[in-house]
């Protein structure tokens, strides 16, 4: 979707930049008036970040440059001192609190970026301080917390989401009298994180298309849009959201704050339930439009940027580069210029199997097919013909009846779309075809599934859930489920990912059926009914 275009200053000279500087918003409007783009021009050229912050690199990507079409660079916050840009806000923050403020102490809620980087400032400026983490958050940040603010940090687990983190925080600092730092809805935070824009514009003074900025709560696409617009506003302002998180883009199209029910968590960098009030005044008026990009995709980003770099970033800060080329492919053309920023490096390692299955399937580099094969002579070969000289990356067979043989494969591919002219060729050689690529259900669970056939499943019901990825949480799962339901089916796979992914099959009696529903919502945990997809009736039904 798009946005308005803000009426903004023309690109202004140094000169004019001074001028702001000497005098001061409180002189010329009320205190309680809304902060201008002027206001946040002046605020950012007089941020605090580079006590404890750098000057980060703006490298220009060259292997996904070439295979774009277009100048794609790429604004290395992974290389901050806690590998993401949030330490600039949280610094400039803390820096502006008065003496008596620090003397009492900082609280935060952090999924871990915005931690590190306020346990880095509390070290720097001599203060205590408390953060509230959610409990999905990966153990590398939570050890990075610790290590970055030392004695004089507290960490605090709570929740599984940055919201459920925070109201914990506001709670604690109210109790205990310390100074709230918001990861993203505060004017200093907003501003800290804007010197990230005014890097990029100092580093590229030629012409810039887009820049692409992912955006979580919005401080940092707050400060980035509030800079670029002041300066520069012919530079369009790209905000960039996952398809289970984007509470800033229906925010957006709303008119108001939206508070979704769950996020996704894969991007825990981005996992926020309801975005800022500051920010989201800011995003509205100043961002050009939006793309959401799934899972997938931010894999096959994660591969890009490694093969352009060598670095392996977070999913937040691959968000971006997904972003890049999808818009890329979206509006075509040659030449344009495109800066993302990689905003964040703090990878689980675990996470990286998950990631490397998923960036082949992310740039559609593998097609999944189930393919019916009639059980008479010579219909293996014909299939195998059909695949020609396609690499088979996967294939699974189990005999299952006397008529047909049922085969979950895999296939190299070479481009986009061309799974669906796979099926089609199946299809036309006779064999009945469903183009499973896309299907959550086959990438995550079937595929390893493959030949499960039971003739004591009688009345089974498939449910797929998504939980937090914690110690204790499957049993916790299991627990859960009522004592009379029977699970005759179960696939539970470690990916490496901060959620855990479950498919049941359950058989429920009789008198359950009608309150199945209202049975598995009170679990609390996210939730797919999927007895009715094909790829379950093909291979295990």
């Amino acid at each position: 979707m798009s946005t308005a275009r803000p009426v903004a200053s023309p690109a202004r000279t140094p000169k004019v930049a001074s001028k702001v500087v000497k005098k001061p918003s409180s002189s010329r409007r009320p205190s309680t008036a809304p902060l201008t783009i002027q206001d946040y021009l002046q605020k950012t050229l007089t941020s605090r970040v580079y006590d404890v912050a750098i000057e980060t690199p703006l490298d220009e990507a060259h292997n996904l440059s070439r295979k774009l079409g277009h100048k794609v660079w790429l604004k290395r916050e992974d290389k901050q001192p806690v590998f993401s840009f949030k330490l600039r806000g949280a610094y400039n923050k803390m820096a502006k609190l008065s003496p008596t403020q620090r003397a009492k102490g900082v609280i935060c809620a952090s999924a871990g970026n915005h931690a590190q980087g306020v346990a880095l400032g509390a070290k720097r400026l001599g203060c205590q301080a408390v953060i509230v983490m959610p409990t999905t958050t990966p153990q590398l940040k939570i050890d990075a917390v610790r290590n970055f603010g030392g004695d004089n940090v507290q960490v605090v687990l709570h929740g599984d989401s940055y919201s459920d983190a925070a109201l914990h925080a506001k709670e604690l600092e109210k109790k205990k009298g310390m100074t709230f730092v918001h990861p993203f809805d505060d004017p200093d935070v907003i501003a800290g994180q804007g010197t990230v824009a005014m890097e990029i514009l100092r580093q590229h003074a030629g012409p810039i298309d887009a820049v692409f900025v992912a955006i979580g709560g919005g401080g940092l696409i707050s400060g980035v849009a509030a800079y670029i617009k002041a300066v520069r506003p012919e530079i369009k302002v790209i905000g960039v959201q996952m398809n289970d998180s984007d509470a800033m883009m229906r925010s957006v199209k709303a008119g108001k704050r939206i508070t979704l029910a769950d996020v996704g968590l894969f991007s825990d960098g981005t996992a926020v339930k309801l975005v800022g009030e500051e920010t989201l005044r800011l995003v509205k008026t100043l961002v050009d439009d939006f793309v959401i990009v799934n899972t997938d995709a931010v894999c096959a980003a994660i591969k890009d940027i490694y093969q352009d770099t060598r670095s392996i970033v977070e999913p937040a800060g691959a968000l971006g580069v997904a972003a890049v080329k999808q818009y890329a492919e979206r509006h075509g053309g040659q030449g344009k210029t495109y800066i993302a920023i990689n905003c964040g490096a703090n990878m689980n390692f675990d996470r990286l199997r998950f990631v490397a299955e998923r960036a082949d399937v992310g740039e559609e580099r593998e097609a999944l097919l189930a393919v019916s094969i009639p059980e008479e002579r010579g219909s293996f070969k014909r299939f195998c013909e059909t695949v020609g000289p396609r690499s088979v990356t996967e294939f699974n067979y189990r005999i299952s009846d006397e008529k047909r043989a049922h085969v979950f494969v895999g296939l190299s591919t070479k481009e986009k779309g061309e799974s669906k002219r796979i099926a089609k060729q199946f299809e036309q050689e006779g064999f009945d075809t469903v183009d499973l690529t896309h299907d959550e259900l086959a990438k995550t669970h079937i595929r390893h599934m493959v030949g499960g056939r039971s003739a004591l499943s009688d009345g089974e019901r498939l449910y797929s859930f998504t939980f937090p990825e914690r110690p204790g949480a499957l049993m916790t799962f299991l627990n859960s489920l009522p004592p009379g339901w029977n699970i005759s089916l179960f696939h539970y796979r470690n990916q490496g990912a901060d959620y855990g992914r479950i498919l049941v099959g359950l058989q429920v009696p009789k008198t359950d059926i009608k309150a199945i529903a209202r049975l598995l919502d009170g679990l609390g945990y996210a939730y797919v009914d999927e007895s009715r997809n094909p790829v379950y009736r093909l291979f295990l039904r």
